[in-house]
């Protein structure tokens, strides 16, 4: 037989299937992973004071132009600069880098060439001449125009512009240790109010006195064509812009409760952690909503007609109140490993249910104690959480401790079944945990001790100062038991770091109070329905439908995601019968006593007729006495106001 050739046997090989030669596979080495970037240390940072102008004018394209002068060190000959990426009150790395564009450098109007650090891409890091003795950054923060593209913060009519988001900072210090001065061009004719101190103002242009960069990351501006403010008290200013100037049309009785809010404040956490505050609140559905809290102000957005219609948005007043208390609660008292020195080291959010559960819970009671909310609001609100979990099925595997990590790996985006896979509910179920705190302390003193003690003790030190005072859980641990004494470290694990605990329901139920279903929504849950314009059924067949009749979220093993009806279905027909949200109510209903529950349903480009197992009717959570009875339960006690002679809202 004639020998074969080696490409004649390659030919064989691949024939056959098998590989043409044999080998062993490639290994590479891992590249080592260089730092260039200098960790911060707590010296002042010895190039001088920055000056950043930024021109806010051009509200039809919505960008913001930046100039920012930086002082160096002659004879460095490189600037690493940093953009801020770890961002206060986001608890996440949400730095809106992508916004930053056009970036160029100069020292003496030479242009310098800069490279971005291959690993931490928010540096930058410039080439910078001998003798030069400041280098200019010139960039551009495109603002969103739609809000497919973010949040909106520029309109014809107002601007939300928040320094971190159009500002850098040199690397390798803390960031209360840099030094700047900020100045703003604003449109002829508007109005601006921020949280800094020495405001000088010439035309259009502010300029504010100098202040730390971490000032100046705390202290964003609100300012608008249409601008009006009111005197609080207690150095608290309340700063309004709006869509249309009618919409400022508040009545006195209307900032009376805002006052009460102020009032109510200081005598529940017994000191003041700042020297002025600004509520800074813009009316309007054209800019981007928002809630966001700083050490002497915060960022807050209602609908237009806040004022105006009054009685409509109650159950939105909850924000202000929410705000306001987290310059106590996060901002003054921070969990250790939440601050951070600048905006580079990454933020551990494993203590959020203090500092947005506590929040959570003391925005709920100065609402209900200053007048903001009615009680029934306030009940309704809180029905709503505990409905939740007492019906969530994601508590089974997951702890509230560990939903404090959502907001770096999930960035609040939307889950294909939320229910089970659970969302940030460190703010509600850790309100409701603080509930059972303030129960418990009431139950073990003989109603001697409540949380307002536990207030005054952790927040009510140091009158004045808006530094930062840090904790571990020890603390609150430590103040609970001189309060009184209790299991209260064996509480905390468990309601916090363990998995599969029963619904939070211990201080409802120790407050007076039993959850319990009825066939309408509470007044809190009806009202934000309709503004939402949702049909909400998540407690009976376990979906919710928008004005159209999609489905926007199933609840997980309910008897729709049986039936295989999930979100982003579209909901066609109810019993033969064009879709509508009574119609479908109704069909829930009748199901109690045999009525047939088949939805038309459009999935993609399929269609499909589901029926629904489900026999129970509507149900919504609601609060109620566990027990007749006039005399104050320990919940009712705590919702009460403190001021003398300040009658509660019933309603």
């Amino acid at each position: 037989m004639k020998k074969m050739t080696g490409t004649a046997l390659a030919v064989l090989a691949l024939a056959l299937g098998a590989p043409a030669f044999s080998s062993t596979l490639s290994t590479p080495a891992a590249v080592p992973l260089s730092q260039n970037v200098p960790d911060a240390v707590d010296a002042p940072y010895p190039g001088g004071t920055m000056r950043l102008d930024i021109d806010a004018t051009d509200v039809t394209r919505g960008v913001y132009r930046v100039t920012q002068t930086i002082p160096v060190v002659p004879g460095k000959g490189k600037l690493t600069v940093l953009m801020p990426q770890w961002l206060p009150g986001n608890h996440s790395p949400r730095g809106p880098l992508a916004e930053l564009v056009d970036l160029e450098f100069f020292a003496d109007g030479q242009k310098l060439s800069w490279k971005r650090d291959p690993v931490e891409v928010f540096a930058f890091h410039v080439d910078v001449p001998q003798g030069a003795k400041e280098v200019v950054a010139k960039f551009i923060h495109t603002s969103p125009l739609q809000s497919a593209e973010g949040r909106i913060t520029m309109t014809q009519e107002m601007l939300n512009l928040q320094w971190e988001k159009m500002s850098l900072y040199p690397a390798g210090h803390y960031v209360r240790q840099i030094k700047v001065v900020p100045s703003v061009m604003i449109p002829e004719g508007w109005t601006a109010a921020a949280a800094l101190n020495g405001v000088q103002q010439q035309g259009n242009k502010l300029t504010w006195g100098e202040t730390s960069y971490e000032v100046l990351v705390d202290s964003p501006i609100f300012a608008g064509k249409y601008f009006r403010k009111w005197d609080l008290g207690q150095n608290v200013t309340l700063n309004v812009v709006a869509d249309k100037p009618e919409q400022l049309n508040a009545k006195p009785e209307q900032i009376e409760l805002h006052r009460n809010l102020v009032t109510e404040a200081r005598l529940a956490f017994g000191a003041n952690h700042f020297d002025r505050y600004e509520f800074l609140l813009a009316l309007t559905d054209r800019m981007g909503g928002i809630g966001l809290e700083h050490h002497r102000s915060s960022e807050n957005q209602l609908e237009p007609g806040a004022f105006l219609e009054w009685d409509k948005y109650e159950f939105d007043r909850n924000l202000l109140p929410h705000e306001y208390a987290h310059s106590w609660s996060g901002k003054y008292r921070r969990p250790a490993r939440l601050w951070t020195p600048d905006y580079r080291q990454p933020m551990q959010d494993d203590l959020l249910w203090t500092y947005e559960g506590q929040d959570q819970f003391w925005g709920t009671v100065l609402a209900a104690r200053s007048g903001l909310q009615g009680k029934d609001q306030v009940l309704g609100m809180l029905a709503s959480w505990a409905g939740n979990f007492a019906t969530q099925p994601g508590r089974r595997w997951r702890s509230v401790e560990d939903t404090g990590h959502d907001p770096i790996f999930a960035n609040r985006k939307p889950k294909p079944f939320a229910s089970l896979a659970r969302n940030e509910d460190y703010y509600t179920e850790g309100a409701l945990i603080w509930l059972e705190i303030d129960q418990i302390l009431r139950e073990k003193t003989g109603g001697k001790r409540s949380i307002d003690d536990f207030a005054k003790a952790f927040f009510g030190m140091n009158d004045g100062d808006y530094g930062q005072l840090t904790f571990e859980v020890d603390e609150i641990i430590t103040k609970l038991n001189a309060l009184a004494p209790y299991d209260w470290a064996g509480f905390i694990n468990t309601r916090i770091n363990t998995p599969g605990q029963p619904a939070p329901l211990g201080g409802v139920e120790k407050g007076g109070y039993r959850l319990t279903w009825k066939e309408e929504p509470n007044p809190y849950d009806k009202a934000r329905f309709a503004d939402a314009k949702v049909l909400n059924l998540t407690y009976s067949i376990g979906i919710v439908v928008d004005k159209d009749g999609k489905v926007t979220s199933t609840q997980w093993d309910s008897p729709a995601f049986n039936a295989g009806l999930v979100s982003g279905a579209k909901v066609l027909a109810v019993n033969g019968n064009t879709y509508e949200a009574d119609a479908l109510k109704e069909a829930v209903t009748a199901a109690k006593t045999g009525g047939p529950l088949e939805l038309l349903v459009q999935r993609g480009t399929r269609f499909q007729t589901i029926s629904i197992d489900y026999k129970d009717g509507l149900r919504y959570p609601w609060l109620e006495r566990a027990a007749p009875g006039k005399a104050p339960t320990g919940l009712d006690l705590l919702l009460m106001p403190k001021r003398p002679g300040a009658k509660s809202r019933s309603k």
